[in-house]
């Protein structure tokens, strides 16, 4: 065991009023979780842990501590906060592996539930639904489980293998994956309720990237950041690299491409720095690695040989505005568009009932209710993208609406 996560643990003050607690979304027990970590009793802190958040693992690479657990610990007013996401990891590393070699028994209830989409909100709503006797079902458009988590964070922040042992531990709980399936094309949400589903979700995430419909946008050398990220081995970029965005989309994508040998790497943002909504870890990550970038650029248009930017500036009342003689070049072999993500719309053309809102994301209720009686929603697909302990605290909420939902058509335990 690392001294670090033991001298971290050490640290914590078991706080009375814990504010850590209160700046995790999913108002994760932290200060009984280290208690119980510092009495050597891990698997009781992993129990804990996983049954608050069962991507606990997940969320101690990629979620924003320092704004959040580690942003409210009251040693980081004079000093340095405990560090909570590496006693997290190392709890949840474990209490993982130890799930992938039970076998579980859970008493069936004998209803179907179908989760269309293993993202984050997927995965949640399926360890759920399943430990209170569902037979759940997730049908997956790719060949492996994970969403954004797998195909849209970079291994270098999130290991693919933490994948590869939850789908183990799903297998644990019962839960089939059907992978390779679409619905919405040739099986459709109709044909789930057809088949003895009593309730749907649907957490497909935002794939279908948002454009810049500027001109040039067309050329070879320009791509989109979200299937960038899917599978950068396959692109040929060249020797310098324009990234436009601020999100941290952009700053994966950004610390991806020097990772792929490219090492005159550019990100282009129409505001200021502090304007940036990617992490400040990250960003700060993204200097070291070498990644250059030029704040207040709005872009034009794109050329073969790079883009065209003018300087901008704000406004009184918040927008940009170009200043003029400003146009500029900057040189580039490719560009790579990183200004968000819509959802495909495939599920709710095919399926009569579900309403969208004028962002073409699934309308809802605050439990996650569609318009569509027995079709559920959360996560990107819903609120577009967000970070995956926000897409775990809604997915929680929206369980219990399903089991509810199913228990009144039904014998069923409670969530």
């Amino acid at each position: 065991m690392s001294n670090h996560v033991i001298d971290e643990a050490k640290r914590c003050l078991q706080c009375k009023d814990p504010r850590c607690i209160k700046g995790c979304p999913v108002s994760t027990d932290i200060r009984g979780t280290i208690a119980l970590f510092r009495e050597s009793r891990i698997e009781e802190a992993g129990e804990k842990l996983f049954a608050n958040n069962p991507l606990s693992l997940v969320c101690s690479y990629v979620c924003p501590q320092e704004s959040q657990c580690e942003g409210h610990c009251v040693l980081g007013i004079k000093g340095n906060p405990v560090q909570f996401s590496i006693i997290e990891n190392y709890v949840s590393d474990y209490y993982l592996g130890l799930i992938g070699e039970r076998e579980i028994n859970i008493e069936k209830n004998g209803m179907k539930a179908a989760v269309i989409g293993s993202g984050p909100a997927g995965i949640t709503i399926s360890f759920i639904l399943a430990q209170c006797g569902y037979d759940v079902t997730i049908f997956e458009g790719n060949d492996k489980i994970g969403g954004v988590l797998r195909y849209g964070i970079p291994e270098f922040r999130l290991p693919k293998s933490v994948l590869d042992r939850l789908k183990k531990a799903l297998s644990v709980y019962g839960v089939s994956v059907r992978p390779n399936t679409r619905i919405g094309m040739n099986l459709t949400v109709d044909d789930l309720f057809r088949d003895g589903y009593k309730a749907i979700f649907i957490g497909t995430g935002v794939w279908r990237p948002y454009r810049l419909s500027l001109p040039g946008e067309s050329y070879g050398n320009v791509h989109y950041a979200i299937d960038y990220l899917r599978n950068p081995d396959v692109y040929e970029l060249g020797d310098r690299v324009t990234v436009v965005g601020g999100g941290n989309t952009a700053i994966d994508v950004a610390r991806t491409v020097v990772r792929h040998g490219c090492h005159d790497v550019t990100l282009v943002f129409n505001r200021a720095e502090e304007k940036l909504t990617a992490c400040k870890k990250e960003v700060e990550f993204a200097k070291i690695d070498g990644v250059k970038f030029l704040f207040g650029k709005d872009t034009k248009r794109f050329t073969e040989n790079g883009i065209i930017t003018t300087d901008c500036e704000e406004n009184a009342d918040g927008k940009l505005e170009d200043v003029p003689g400003t146009e500029t070049l900057i040189p580039s072999d490719s560009t790579i568009i990183a200004v968000g993500q819509g959802p495909f719309s495939v599920i709710v053309r095919s399926t009569s009932g579900i309403d969208v809102n004028e962002r073409g994301l699934v309308a809802v209720d605050a439990d996650g209710r569609t318009t569509r009686e027995g079709v559920f929603a959360s996560g990107d697909v819903v609120t577009g993208a967000k970070t995956v302990v926000e897409a775990v605290k809604v997915s929680k909420r929206v369980a219990e609406a399903m089991d509810r939902y199913m228990r009144g058509l039904g014998c069923a335990q409670k969530v």
